[in-house]
């Protein structure tokens, strides 16, 4: 009877008539003019608003420096024309899940995650990283800790065995709690999983736990707002059972929101790399004028007033060619940096087979590389035998005549950026690697990998398929065929670059004096403005390293949540500061 009663009102209920305001005892026992606070800005419940005028002033009044959402409103287009200075209408779709329509399905198999509530500061600072990553306004910790909200608004998190870190996080809103709702409903918000995760399946287990939390507490629907594009999203949703319905979002005309509301000729910023896209949204919101010469090669110009400054991603007219030169040569610049008294590994310059092989048997464990290229191209990591090192220095010869063959030295691979001679970012860098379900070859697994990096970068991380992976994997004495046993974490490639799979994970807060002295003695140094520099370090605490190498045209995307970007706009417009 329930069901039957359900089925019957459920395209009657004050939010899914979104051009009518329904006059009944029930809709009146709705709390007027509610909203909730999530601490990235407020839920305004736009169908417990008594007027038009009201949600305009709601909406208006505050929330410029904020994510303000207006959902469940009534005549959206009305309420736009009021002030379309101020407000767009949303575009993402609302979806809901019926209580009725709902199978549970509970995980038979142990994760290698565990899902609980949000319980102290340290895990609401991984939330915030997380947010940080996906590009979303987090709160502050004390916000999301807040005892006194649990029964109104309820995260829960999830964490990864191995080591207890928080790598995905759910928010949910009792709308009974939060103005007396007469449907009996809840909702969704800011599904977040960790790029860098590595496990499959946290967002679903999130999105079933917070489902299975509100209907076992009776409530009758639960409900999500997604981009119209998110087709990943939308898709785990329609999995779950979720379905479409006609509730409309309204927000904040402001820099937060600018994506979605600017013109369609900004279309080809669309089309820049992440590394571009970050600086020149950074620059828009300062009203910096952006004019993009090439997309595809990352190319733009910033215009302020009189003075404009060309860019490639994060390489400006700023840098000297000599500066670049320095760079380009790695030979050069190690013999640069040690002169200023910075720690590097043994070096030598490939001219003849013997010498080569004399230096391998003398340090043991090598790394071969062009002494021009970036990006991890050319470069073969920890070479132990004769043959290998033909192999590789044939490898590295394909990207520059001129090879380096250099000592191999054990650590975490740490990458630091400097900006006008300060530290402004620090990440370590993990090589690729896949965990075993015991169902999948290792081949699968790689595609899994690559299709998440993929869209979590803008398509700019993935492991190749080529001789280094395959070198890597029959060295631990696999192949890609092989079914890699449940729960085993394998690297499958010994460079850390992001372009080739590899995952970054920021420091800042941990790095110590002497790395920071010796970043900044190398940028000033080279005389560089900007640069990102790697080093290899046993711990990031440590006063030990390793110079590596310097890169002129540093990625300053995927560093969240230091700003990396800010600090690169600060630079070429002080006057915005």
């Amino acid at each position: 009877m329930d069901k039957l009663k359900h089925r019957m009102e459920k395209n009657h209920g004050q939010s899914l008539r979104n051009w009518e305001r329904i006059d009944s005892p029930e809709t009146k026992r709705m709390r007027p003019n509610s909203f909730t606070e999530m601490g990235w800005g407020r839920l305004v419940f736009g169908h417990t608003f008594e007027s038009d005028e009201q949600i305009v002033e709601a909406m208006c009044t505050y929330g410029y420096d904020t994510r303000d959402i207006a959902i469940y409103v009534i005549d959206p287009h009305v309420i736009i024309a009021m002030a379309p200075d101020k407000l767009f209408l949303d575009p993402s779709h609302t979806y809901r899940l019926w209580n009725y329509d709902y199978r549970y399905n509970p995980q038979i198999s142990e994760r290698a995650f565990s899902i609980n509530r949000l319980s102290n500061e340290k895990e609401a600072h991984q939330v915030n990283a997380i947010y940080s990553k996906c590009r979303m306004k987090g709160a502050a910790p004390d916000f999301l800790l807040d005892k006194h909200a649990d029964n109104l608004r309820t995260y829960f998190i999830a964490r990864r065995r191995s080591d207890n870190h928080v790598i995905g996080t759910v928010t949910g809103i009792d709308h009974v709690k939060a103005f007396n709702d007469p449907e009996n409903g809840a909702s969704l918000w800011s599904l977040s999983v960790d790029p860098q995760a590595g496990l499959p399946g946290v967002g679903i287990s999130l999105v079933r736990h917070l489902v299975a939390h509100y209907f076992t507490k009776g409530r009758a629907f639960i409900d999500v707002s997604v981009m119209h594009d998110n087709q990943q999203a939308i898709g785990l949703y329609e999995k779950l059972g979720f379905q479409r319905i006609p509730a409309f979002c309204i927000k904040r005309k402001n820099p937060i929101n600018e994506s979605l509301f600017v013109p369609p000729g900004s279309a080809v910023v669309s089309k820049l790399n992440p590394y571009a896209r970050l600086i020149v949204d950074e620059a828009r919101k300062r009203g910096i004028m952006t004019d993009i010469i090439d997309a595809e090669y990352g190319l733009f110009k910033l215009t302020l007033g009189s003075r404009s400054v060309s860019c490639r991603e994060s390489l400006s007219e700023m840098t000297s060619a000599v500066a670049m030169t320095k760079c380009d040569d790695k030979r050069l610049t190690r013999n640069l940096v040690q002169k200023a008294g910075v720690t590097a590994p043994r070096q030598i310059k490939h001219t003849e087979e013997d010498i080569s092989m004399d230096f391998l048997r003398q340090v043991g464990r090598v790394v071969v590389k062009p002494a021009r290229g970036e990006q991890g191209t050319g470069i073969s990591v920890d070479i132990s035998d004769t043959d290998e090192l033909k192999n590789a220095v044939e490898k590295a010869k394909r990207i520059c005549s001129d090879v380096l063959i250099e000592e191999f030295v054990q650590g975490q691979d740490l990458r630091i950026i400097v900006i006008d001679h300060k530290v402004v970012a620090a990440a370590v860098r993990t090589p690729p690697a896949v965990i075993g379900t015991g169902n999948h070859t290792i081949r699968d697994l790689i595609q899994n990998h690559n299709r998440r990096r993929m869209a979590a970068t803008g398509g700019e991380s993935r492991i190749p398929d080529d001789e280094e992976t395959l070198r890597c994997l029959k060295k631990e004495g696999y192949d890609y065929d092989t079914i890699l046993e449940k729960d085993k974490s394998l690297i499958v490639r010994k460079t850390a670059n992001l372009h080739t799979g590899g995952t970054i994970h920021d420091v800042t807060a941990d790095l110590s004096d002497t790395l920071k002295k010796a970043a900044v003695t190398v940028s000033k140094t080279i005389d560089i403005p900007v640069t990102g520099l790697d080093f290899i370090v046993p711990e990031i605490t440590s006063d030990s390293y390793y110079f590596i190498e310097a890169n002129e045209r540093p990625g300053l995307a995927n560093h969240e949540p230091q700003p990396t970007a800010e600090r690169f706009i600060d630079l070429l417009f002080p006057e915005t500061v």
